[in-house]
């Protein structure tokens, strides 16, 4: 007998995150089904994993679970630059049933889902560390512009109005590397000042959206 595949939610606060993750999986449609993109919203379709990209969210161990599953059951899998073996572990313990590194693959990715789904829990797979950029494959706000996925992650944060302490708890970088980020990010879009970043980020996609698309590649 055949094996349904796997049918799937993309949760994240920017339909431009979602998005560029559920093209990611597109390829491996006979094993995953992307049925659901979530944008700052519950799911409310019938899933059986909500895969959590954690864009400018930080890490998983502070992901609500609630407010990404609403009345639904089913397992959520985190998608986090952060692997640090507590952080993993401590949002293991509060319920998520997979957490992924983001330098990984679709490929990688389409087989933890079927390790989810099949009931088993799924860890980083050994010491990669706390990555620079990594991500070479999904989408992300400011990309057209030759932002990378840290820089544009800061960005989002700056739009939403974070001091760089604050980015720096969120991110689990130093303060340093924050403000390494930030220089470098600013003269990629041509600002010198906060202020101006925050203007800009508001104009091209920086700011979270809420939204939901049912059956998205229908």
């Amino acid at each position: 007998m055949s094996v349904q595949p796997i049918r799937v939610a993309v949760a994240n606060d920017y339909e431009l995150v979602v998005a560029g993750l559920a093209a990611m999986l597109a390829p491996f449609s006979e094993q995953v089904e992307v049925v659901e993109l979530d944008s700052g919203v519950p799911v409310a379709g019938d899933v059986d994993v909500v895969l959590f990209d954690t864009f400018a969210q930080g890490d998983g161990e502070h992901v609500d679970l609630a407010d990404i599953l609403g009345s639904q059951e089913a397992k959520v899998v985190v998608y986090s630059w952060n692997v640090d073996p507590d952080v993993v572990d401590r949002t293991i313990d509060r319920g998520v049933a997979g957490y992924l590194y983001k330098g990984v693959g679709a490929e990688e990715i389409v087989a933890a889902l079927e390790k989810v789904r099949d009931g088993d829990v799924v860890r980083p797979d050994g010491d990669v560390g706390l990555p620079d950029d990594g991500l070479v494959d999904g989408d992300w706000p400011g990309r057209e512009h030759g932002l990378s996925p840290r820089e544009s992650e800061i960005l989002a944060l700056i739009t939403q109005g974070l001091s760089n302490q604050e980015i720096a708890e969120r991110t689990y970088l130093s303060i340093n590397s924050v403000k390494t980020y930030i220089r470098t990010a600013y003269r990629k879009i041509g600002v010198t000042r906060r202020a101006q970043a925050v203007g800009w980020g508001m104009g091209h996609g920086f700011a979270p959206r809420r939204g939901r698309k049912v059956s998205a590649l229908d």
